[in-house]
């Protein structure tokens, strides 16, 4: 399966995602909050990226694709949260949040504690509120 292509994944495909035990815990946790926000099921994106609900994006050059609202996925080191609309558009969150990094739109978190969950489930739901409303109507 391509990355830019989903199925629906169980949560034995999300917690296979996960290389510890305290990992397995923060996709849980992750899983729970992300359901709760978007109202959608998980999808399986590719072998490790776990997504909610999907868009249709085109650029200017022409290229087009399908990507999801909100996901992450565990890697090696870290937690990679996706932030489709923009971490820039956040940033009074952002001062609130606790200890990670950043990249384009995601988040990379060692673990779930070193972040204030309230302020990123208010993160998550605040930039899934955009993406569906910049292309709910596409």
């Amino acid at each position: 399966m391509s990355r830019h292509e989903a199925r629906l994944a169980t949560e034995a495909d999300i917690l296979s995602t996960a290389y510890t035990d305290s990992q397995r815990e923060d996709c849980k946790t992750l899983l729970e909050i992300m359901s709760e926000v978007t109202g959608m099921k998980a999808q399986l994106w590719g072998d490790r990226l776990i997504g909610f609900g999907s868009y249709q994006y085109k650029y200017p050059s022409g290229r087009e694709g399908k990507w999801f609202y909100t996901g992450f996925s565990a890697r090696k080191n870290k937690l990679s949260i996706s932030i489709n609309s923009g971490l820039q558009n956040h940033s009074a969150l952002l001062q609130k949040l606790g200890k990670f990094k950043t990249g384009a739109a995601c988040l990379y978190v060692s673990r779930l504690s070193d972040v204030h969950i309230p302020t990123l489930r208010e993160l998550i739901h605040s930039s899934y509120s955009e993406m569906k409303m910049k292309y709910e109507d596409d």
